[in-house]
């Protein structure tokens, strides 16, 4: 089968072939789909550990506060994936199923409920950022850099990054995952660039330290809004229109929710947990906080390949149930499970070998490299039963079963990583290397059960009707 990609004729005009009955996407083959993710992923992880290597050489205390509230921005993006999970799976297994109409349907809800929870979260970081950082015990200096960043990106950028995460969810689900990267890729050099004017004072300009950084970050994602836009304008296979949008059957927004609002309530509760994680962290120090956020921030090129695969093994499962191939799905997620751990094992086992080159690009001061150096070292416990969660949850919820991840890893999160945390990091005193040993537990235990979930096969009767 031909991939379902933009296909250019002689006279410049796009078409898609085959054409859009014809397209079995059950068949469409996981590399399509994974390589250009997981090239998204990587553009969009070198570009924010870019940002924290130009931070660390403006201020140790900017580093400290950025990377308090990126937790709170990773928060509201899981707000927005209540809406952009649900889409994605509704609409890969309609899509897999050719039920046209409705997937349609579905892109108009979503587009109506995106912009009225960004629209709601932009308004609430603008008034309440300021009573949620006077719950942390930082410095002054570290605080006003958390409320800069927060409110300039978190806030008003966060208009463009949830229109931004809808439309890629979209053009993902049917098979599109090209575009996005494309796009991911402009936007990263963009932000670039604009941390680079406001931090170095290039051409004489002044040093707009974290407020230049936060409008960069900001900029980049409303100059991403507007070219994938422009890409799903010109595409016709996208079923998207202004036409019909207060037709849309209330069953389809209610179908889109019950799908999102556990699916992320999973993610919601990680996040919160993460949190809960720094507010620990915050306690040990602004040293602690910075060699947390160096560590996360070198792991991330690991556990993209996890990430990045298991986005697209969500989409092929979709395919393969709306398209009534449940054993065929059984059989495959093993194989992609196998080659994403396999991956992860060889990422995190290299990047510990050359480690202390790799710390150098972001800090000289032996305290913090000391603290990355065993924080990396743990990675190789956390990363590999990362690997395992990051899959098969995948996998289980583009089956559309979504209750018993979702119940488990709450009871996973906070009885393990939380509740091991503060035994291990502050009553023991193992600070953060008893930290990473509570959150590795916690994904490699929650990674085995999903695996036995998957096996049982119990996520077969719960295909969207």
């Amino acid at each position: 089968m031909e991939n379902p990609e933009l296909v250019t004729t002689a006279s410049g005009k796009n078409r898609h072939t085959p054409t859009l009955q014809k397209i079995d996407r059950a068949s469409l083959p996981i590399a399509v789909l994974a390589f250009p993710i997981i090239l998204e992923t990587f553009f969009r992880i070198l570009v924010s550990s870019v940002d924290v290597i130009m931070l660390s050489s403006y201020s140790q205390k900017a580093v400290a506060g950025v990377g308090l509230v990126s937790q709170y921005v990773f928060f509201l993006q899981i707000l927005f994936n209540v809406i952009c999970i649900g889409t994605s799976i509704v609409l890969a297994q309609y899509l897999g199923a050719k039920r046209h109409q409705e997937s349609k349907q579905v892109i108009q809800a979503s587009a109506v409920m995106i912009l009225l929870t960004a629209f709601s979260l932009c308004v609430a970081v603008l008034f309440g950022t300021s009573s949620l950082l006077s719950a942390y015990s930082i410095e002054p200096e570290v605080r006003q850099y958390a409320w800069e960043y927060f409110v300039i990106f978190g806030g008003i950028g966060s208009l463009f990054t949830a229109f931004n995460m809808l439309q890629v969810s979209v053009l993902r689900s049917y098979g599109y995952t090209r575009s996005p990267m494309y796009i991911s890729f402009i936007a990263n050099i963009l932000n670039v660039i604009g941390n680079a004017f406001s931090l170095y004072g290039w051409f004489g300009l002044p040093v707009f330290g974290v407020v230049g950084v936060a409008v960069s970050s900001a900029f980049s994602q409303f100059a991403a809004c507007l070219l994938l836009a422009w890409n799903i304008h010109h595409n016709p296979e996208v079923q998207f229109s202004l036409s019909g949008m207060t037709k849309v059957p209330g069953k389809i927004y209610k179908r889109i929710l019950s799908i999102g609002i556990p699916t992320a309530g999973e993610n919601m509760a990680y996040n919160v947990a993460q949190i809960v994680l720094m507010v620990m962290i915050s306690s040990l120090g602004t040293f602690a906080m910075s060699a947390q956020i160096y560590a996360i921030t070198i792991c991330r090129f690991v556990f993209l390949w996890a990430m990045s695969i298991g986005n697209a093994v969500q989409i092929k499962t979709g395919y393969y149930v709306g398209a009534k191939k449940p054993e065929e799905a059984y059989r495959r997620v093993y194989l992609y499970q196998f080659v994403g751990t396999a991956i992860t094992l060889f990422c995190v086992v290299a990047i510990n070998l050359f480690k202390v080159p790799i710390i150098t690009l972001f800090t000289t001061v032996p305290q913090i490299s000391n603290l990355v150096a065993a924080l990396l070292l743990c990675s190789i416990y956390v990363e590999f039963g990362r690997s395992l969660n990051l899959i098969t949850i995948q996998a289980l919820k583009g089956a559309g079963d979504i209750r018993f991840p979702v119940l488990y890893g709450l009871f996973s999160m906070w009885g393990i990583m939380v509740a091991g945390s503060w035994f291990l990091g502050i009553q023991l005193g193992m600070g953060l290397v008893g930290i990473w040993i509570a959150t590795g537990t916690d994904e490699t235990l929650r990674g085995i059960v999903m695996l036995f979930r998957w096996k049982s096969k119990r996520w077969q009767t719960k295909a969207i009707k």
